[in-house]
């Protein structure tokens, strides 16, 4: 243990009684103890030892337990501090070589054990300080979801958002102080939920069932394009599954969106997991709120959206491992500016319906090499009492990928 001068140690509801021999001993041995209001009654009420109560904004409070270094320091964090918890907010900040962690149950693990379910076969998210529109990309037919709640009303606005998809007899269980000897589940369906007596420590349990007549949103890319507010300037479905595929986005790449219009490449990119990462870019304001009500709608409020013209406000973003250009390729610099932004190995896809537009790729093209490919799509719609096929505006799509 030389060297460890910092134990970050989960507590449950029944405090400090519920901890194991060495998270106890390690409480015991500190010279300061740090947590939450709710945490630090749980000490005895003769303890003299110095606290620090978590402030917000959070960073402040991690800088001075950090400016305690060298000094023995637990934190008390409830349940499981690396799952969703103040643990891996501290690991950013310090060398694991210097810390402790001692995990107790987390609330999704007593949810599970309560309930029934597999850990393995459930949706896990947290509603703490994020923005509630995350839910939205979790919800479909069959899906049980384990949700961390901001608060009381959280499960009530979890009730809304469920009737407002489609999803209005998805059952819901509330399950509040969990290990403690105040501990209550609660249950109803989303439709005609109604209680508000709920602790501010709770956990929501949904089994999501669809209203008859819905069709769920997948998470591949492709969505219908009837699911986007917009003014036309949208990539249409075909081709947005064929951009995002030749995109291919992996977990926790960062991807610019350049001439978003209506957002639906970074949107469906950000919805292959929750660990990827968007700029729109964006400059005509009607499609900024277009973008901003579309990634709100399907589950990707994190979206950041810059509003400016390229290739000047791409200036000062952090680098991306892919590019995607749907709009403005023949503005003059957008090249010079986006190569070399780009990450080794990254992707640059830009996607074209006119001749000025593959001029300009075709110079790209002689200056990096890269491979074209054209893509033409037709759609069956009525011709008087008939159908008959109209084609849309074929696609000159440019893939260059950086060395």
């Amino acid at each position: 243990m030389s060297g460890k001068w910092l134990a970050v140690v989960g507590i449950g509801e029944d405090g400090l009684g519920g901890l194991s021999a060495i998270a106890r001993s390690l409480v015991a041995q500190a010279e300061i103890i740090v947590g939450g209001d709710r945490h630090l009654a749980m000490l005895p009420t003769d303890d003299q030892r110095e606290k620090i109560s978590w402030s917000s904004p959070i960073s402040s409070s991690i800088n001075a337990v950090i400016q305690h270094r060298g000094r023995s320091v637990c934190v008390l964090a409830s349940g499981d501090p690396m799952c969703y918890g103040v643990g891996a907010n501290l690991t950013r900040h310090i060398p694991i070589a210097e810390m402790t962690i001692i995990p107790a149950p987390s609330a999704f693990s007593l949810a599970c054990a309560r309930l029934g379910w597999s850990l393995t076969e459930v949706e896990t998210l947290s509603l703490c300080g994020r923005p509630l529109a995350v839910l939205q990309s979790y919800i479909y037919p069959g899906a049980r979801l384990l949700i961390l709640s901001a608060g009381k009303d959280t499960p009530r606005i979890v009730a809304e958002i469920l009737t407002q998809r489609g999803f209005s007899q998805s059952q819901m269980t509330v399950l509040e102080r969990m290990g403690g000897v105040h501990e209550r589940m609660i249950t109803g369906t989303a439709v005609n939920w109604e209680e508000s007596e709920i602790a501010d420590l709770n956990t929501i349990a949904v089994d999501c069932i669809a209203d008859a007549g819905i069709t769920p949103l997948s998470r591949l890319p492709g969505l219908p394009d009837d699911a986007y507010h917009h003014d036309g300037q949208l990539t249409k479905r075909e081709v947005r599954a064929m951009t995002l595929s030749t995109l291919g986005p992996t977990p926790g790449q960062l991807l610019w969106d350049v001439g978003a219009g209506c957002g639906s490449i970074s949107i469906e990119w950000m919805r292959t997991h929750p660990r990827c990462q968007a700029i729109a870019i964006e400059q005509n304001s009607t499609r900024l709120q277009y973008i901003a009500d579309n990634a709100a709608a399907l589950g990707t409020p994190h979206l950041q959206i810059i509003a400016g013209k390229a290739p000047s406000a791409l200036e000062d973003l952090p680098r991306p491992d892919a590019i995607f250009i749907g709009g403005g390729v023949t503005a003059e610099g957008l090249f010079d500016i986006c190569w070399p932004a780009l990450r080794p190995g990254g992707l640059l896809v830009a996607n074209v319906v006119t001749l000025e537009g593959e001029q300009t790729l075709y110079k790209w093209y002689e200056k990096v090499g890269g491979s074209f490919t054209r893509i033409a799509i037709q759609r069956a719609e009525p011709i008087g009492k008939f159908l008959g096929w109209r084609g849309m505006a074929m696609v000159t799509q440019f893939v260059v990928r950086s060395q």
